[in-house]
């Protein structure tokens, strides 16, 4: 909060209609201080957000989103400014804050400081880093372990009310990334199955929502958000999609370059390249998004909305919870991957006899065999949420103890491979575990050999690596916990260079470090003055010198801490690096630890209720 107040524009309200902005009002404020015309351009460019602009340890909000955020979230309403409302939250907290705005239904732009504010010269270097919306959450604290948060955005291949469409989905915090052609009288049902968060669709000429569009919404109760219809374009949007994967063609994705699905995956993957970065880094922070997978009409059992609810798969009908439904009795699977999976299985049911035979086997071998199935329950019980994980790692959103359960989970991975492997029915996981041991296992190793077993939760005061593995920080580590016993040593070696045994080395705030010697002793220390010994402050019964080994400990001491965390920020990226060119396989390693679960959650279901 050292910069700066005033005041800006307005965000979108969960009914769609703003509150009157005042960036117009005041644009003559001559309140208006540099900070704050850096946050009018930053409202301006997202003017339906509600804007989180940091200030030092908090970020900002002011007028009419100040009081949009004190009435939703009670945040207490202050001004620095006569007629200028404010409110602030602490920057460490604000995902608490954000999340509880999102289920509100806004959309919030978080600004954050892009300079040291030590390094600025007038207004600190700030950018909108990402924009966060119902369908783009990726902190683990925003999202439900349970459940999949997708994002759809649909394009209508027909005219009128009732027509075919065809439509994008993806995961963002998992990187999954499907399309489908839907049948018109199959759009209601498959989009209800998917339960998309946010649904983007084509924008219209006059800014209404099209009829077909409001159905939907009220049919799976999704934000929606308008988008240039140029963006669906076939043209505009295939060179997204070609851009995004690095290829010449869609054809190795089983796609011809005219498919109609190509229209709303190229605007959805625009749209999540707009909220997640920069432009020079929207690339990078959508690196995990896997290549589309075409889902084909009845690859599956098709459910209908209303079966879906009627056999209370998800949800009861009398109270509308998951408590008493379906789901909820076999929910007994260990892993978030393993539920958010079983969620999958249980709405989009095989229609294969061969897959089903093949997962029946598994499950009777599970059920046969009582130690096998209690054995790889122990083995895969601590796999965290690997999928998660490795979208947060490969969008620089991974935190200390991400990366820390990452090799945890991990290192499950030769355990549960050798496990199975006597095991006929699951000879085709133990395959596919098999093949990814040889990049998976030394990743695993060298986070759990390098890292601290109870990791903090952020990297702001270090304390993530463990000593003796960087000498950098080593050095830097040393310097703050030993510095007294380098004084010590360093003085006693001054005594005996010297002869002068009242000689002190000291320090205080106002002068620094210093070597201190009596004026009885100035004959003696007057050879030294010439040669090492620099006068630093005459005292009223003594000198006090530097040296320049004492010059630079003493450099080296006041910037240990800073060093000590920087450098364990360049390991830490070092470190998500290497994790996130393992995100392929990152990904296959949590498909199959969620498959084995749901096949271990039923074999339990089988065996505690009789289930067939």
């Amino acid at each position: 909060m050292s910069d700066g107040t005033s005041a800006p524009d307005q965000s979108a309200t969960p009914a769609g209609s703003l509150p009157e902005t005042t960036a117009g009002r005041r644009a003559n404020d001559p309140r208006r201080t540099p900070a704050m015309r850096q946050y009018y351009r930053f409202k301006e460019q997202h003017p339906d957000c509600v804007l989180f602009f940091r200030m030092g340890d908090f970020y900002e909000m002011f007028d009419d989103d100040a009081v949009l955020v004190h009435k939703a979230l009670g945040i207490t309403l202050t001004e620095r400014t006569a007629g200028v409302p404010m409110a602030g939250v602490p920057y460490h907290s604000a995902e608490n804050y954000i999340r509880r705005l999102i289920e509100a239904g806004y959309r919030v732009a978080v600004c954050e400081q892009t300079q040291d504010p030590s390094e600025a010269k007038g207004v600190v270097e700030r950018a909108v880093t990402r924009v966060l919306t119902p369908g783009t959450l990726v902190d683990e604290t925003m999202l439900d372990e349970a459940t999949a948060n997708y994002i759809a955005a649909i394009q209508f291949t027909e005219p009128g009310d009732e027509s075919a469409a065809v439509l994008a989905v993806a995961e963002l915090s998992t990187g999954q990334f499907t399309l489908h052609d839907l049948a018109a009288d199959t759009v209601i049902d498959e989009i209800a199955r998917l339960a998309p968060s946010e649904l983007l669709y084509v924008e219209t000429a006059d800014g209404t929502v099209p009829p077909r569009v409001e159905r939907l919404q009220r049919a799976i109760g999704a934000s929606i958000t308008p988008r240039p219809a140029w963006s669906f374009r076939m043209r505009d949007a295939g060179d997204i999609v070609r851009g995004q994967f690095g290829v010449q063609t869609l054809a190795g994705f089983g796609l011809e370059e005219t498919h109609p699905a190509i229209g709303p995956a190229g605007a959805l993957l625009r749209y999540l390249q707009e909220t997640q970065a920069s432009s020079e880094q929207s690339a990078v922070a959508l690196a995990h998004i896997r290549p589309p997978k075409l889902v084909r009409p009845g690859s599956g059992m098709m459910i209908d909305a209303t079966s879906l609810a009627s056999l209370e798969i998800e949800r009861t009908m009398r109270t509308g919870q998951t408590s008493g439904s379906l789901l909820s009795v076999l929910q007994r699977c260990r892993t978030a991957m393993g539920k958010r999976l079983l969620r999958h299985w249980l709405c989009f049911p095989l229609n294969d006899l061969d897959a089903i035979h093949t997962r029946q086997k598994a499950v009777s071998a599970l059920l046969a065999d009582e130690r096998l199935a209690t054995d790889l329950a122990g083995r895969i019980d601590g796999v965290q949420d690997v999928a998660r994980i490795a979208g947060r790692v490969a969008m620089r959103r991974a935190t200390p103890r991400d990366l820390v359960a990452l090799g945890r989970s991990v290192s499950a991975l030769s355990g549960v491979h050798a496990l199975i492997e006597p095991v006929e029915s699951l000879a085709d996981h133990q395959q596919d575990l098999g093949r990814l041991i040889d990049t998976l296992q030394p990743l695993a190793e060298t986070i759990t050999e390098r890292c601290v077993d109870d990791p903090p939760a952020h990297l702001r005061d270090g304390g993530l690596f463990r000593d003796g593995i960087d000498s950098e920080l080593d050095e830097a580590r040393g310097l703050q916990r030993d510095a007294s016993d380098w004084l010590a040593r360093y003085q006693k070696q001054l005594i005996d260079e010297t002869g002068i045994p009242s000689l002190k080395v000291g320090y205080n705030k106002v002068f620094g470090y210093y070597i201190e010697v009596t004026h009885a002793h100035r004959d003696r220390i007057a050879a030294h003055v010439s040669e090492t010994f620099s006068r630093k402050q005459t005292l009223k019964n003594a000198e006090r010198y530097i040296t320049p080994e004492l010059k630079e400990f003493e450099e080296k001491v006041t910037t240990a801490e800073t060093r000590a965390v920087e450098r364990e920020k360049a390991l830490f990226d070092t470190l998500c690096d290497e994790a996130a060119r393992c995100a392929g396989d990152l990904h296959e390693y949590a498909r199959l630890i969620a498959e084995l679960d749901v096949l271990l959650c039923f074999a339990d279901i089988a065996q505690r209720y009789g289930y067939v």
